[in-house]
């Protein structure tokens, strides 16, 4: 579909969406009396303008976006089964793919794939009474709980969502946003703020890639992940006092945004992916138990406003390593600080500015060396942001982005990209 086209179609969905904004309060009386009744619907839907400037593979002008349509169940006021709780999240794909015009390997666009209508999430999650244990299982998204920080959500670039070391890692990724994995998720709060996550997940996405095999196929193993985290925030808005708070876990729960996060996690595939560098007797790919990784992020809050809380200054830090004897990305730092309510009046808007780069790793040099490719050390991507909270329905996010040595190819020069980005949310 043409750039026009799709802008077009998205104006006239805002245009839609703005004609009903006399009626806004009837749509939010009834959503808020299906919630009451354990029912809770919304409608998310991004969009976003590339346009390549300079450098990478070409210039040009690009459309993506998506559209989720999701519903949260409360098995508690829908059945009397406290501690109950489901989720689905259908997802329309309709994207165009700015990394093309780029030439990156981390992704300038965290929306951006190929067009695809999936069921993207679709779990039942269950939390103990008085244990401070959940568990849960089905379609699930990793990086709503795993490898995830508050403030580095702001920017585009993917590898501020999931770390690319592991974001580019087994036979399609791990199960995170575009294609998702069955598995399941425990989660323990030995204290008010740690919480201890542990995950089973299938190791290729419920929805086959590239030829690679269906889901629950042996060969595909298992994807194991861990992580520990130690959080400060305010009380839950419910002034659950001391230990109670500990029963807020989980996905859907109530509690306030953090304000300190520190977080350390692991993972390992069962499989036995190909070793990079390496041939068999016979010439083919050497198989190679191993592919795994960790990673350590911090969230910290910086400086805060004593007159107005919303005043505030957070900086983040994402490591994260992985075996360079199977995965491309041997090592990749994320770093960023994002400042909230800088200008008078607009205590909602953020404005940010962050650097992440992907390291190759020894064997993957090696390799492209061995083959004649010329390569980079590493690809590092500038990001500079700005989210305009325009209503309680619209944001709206211009943001420029300068990646230096795209895919770590040095033929390509340096990329500039500006983006503009909307949400509606209802």
């Amino acid at each position: 579909m043409p750039i026009r086209t799709k802008l077009a179609a998205s104006l006239v969905l805002i245009a839609t969406f703005g004609s009903g904004l006399a009626r806004a309060e009837d749509w939010q009386g009834f959503k808020d009396q299906l919630t009451a009744a354990g029912v809770t619907p919304s409608v998310v839907y991004d969009g976003d303008v590339a346009q390549a400037i300079s450098g990478g593979v070409k210039q040009g002008t690009i459309y993506s976006g998506n559209l989720h349509l999701q519903l949260a169940l409360d098995g508690n006021r829908l059945a009397a089964l406290p501690g109950l709780s489901a989720f689905l999240d259908g997802l329309w794909i309709n994207a165009g793919q700015p990394s093309k015009y780029v030439g990156d390997a981390q992704g300038v666009d965290n929306i951006a794939t190929l067009p695809t209508l999936r069921l993207y999430e679709a779990w039942l999650q269950y939390n103990f009474p008085g244990s401070h244990v959940s568990i849960l299982a089905g379609l699930y998204d990793l990086n709503t709980e795993f490898y995830r920080l508050t403030s580095s959500d702001l920017f585009l670039n993917g590898s501020f969502g999931t770390g690319p070391e592991f974001g580019l890692s087994g036979i399609a990724g791990p199960s995170i946003y575009p294609a998702t994995a069955l598995g399941v998720r425990l989660a323990y709060k030995p204290g008010l703020n740690s919480v201890v996550r542990i995950a089973v997940l299938d190791g290729a996405p419920l929805y086959p890639q590239d030829g690679s095999l269906p889901p629950l196929n042996p060969d595909n193993g298992l994807l194991l992940v861990g992580e520990v985290a130690f959080l400060t925030r305010p009380p839950p808005d419910d002034g659950s006092p001391g230990p109670q708070a500990r029963k807020h876990i989980g996905r859907l729960n109530t509690l306030p945004p953090y304000e300190d996060k520190i977080a350390i996690g692991a993972w390992y595939y069962t499989a036995s992916p190909d070793q990079l560098s390496a041939a068999s007797a016979t010439g083919g790919p050497l198989p190679r138990r191993g592919e795994g990784g960790a990673y350590l992020l911090v969230d910290h809050l910086l400086l805060q406003s004593a007159d107005d809380p919303k005043r505030r200054l957070a900086g983040f830090v994402q490591l994260g390593v992985a075996n360079q004897s199977v995965d491309r990305i041997g090592s990749y730092i994320g770093v960023g600080l994002v400042a909230s309510g800088v200008f008078p009046g607009r205590p909602d808007d953020q404005l940010g500015i962050a650097a992440a780069m992907a390291r190759n790793g020894s064997r993957y040099v090696a390799e492209q060396q061995q083959d004649g490719v010329p390569v980079a050390p590493a690809e590092t991507a500038l990001e500079l942001s700005y989210v305009v909270q325009a209503t309680s329905w619209l944001a709206v996010q211009p943001d420029v982005q300068y990646v230096i040595s795209p895919n770590t190819d040095p033929r390509l020069r340096n990329a500039t990209v500006a983006q503009l980005r909307f949400e509606l949310s209802f």
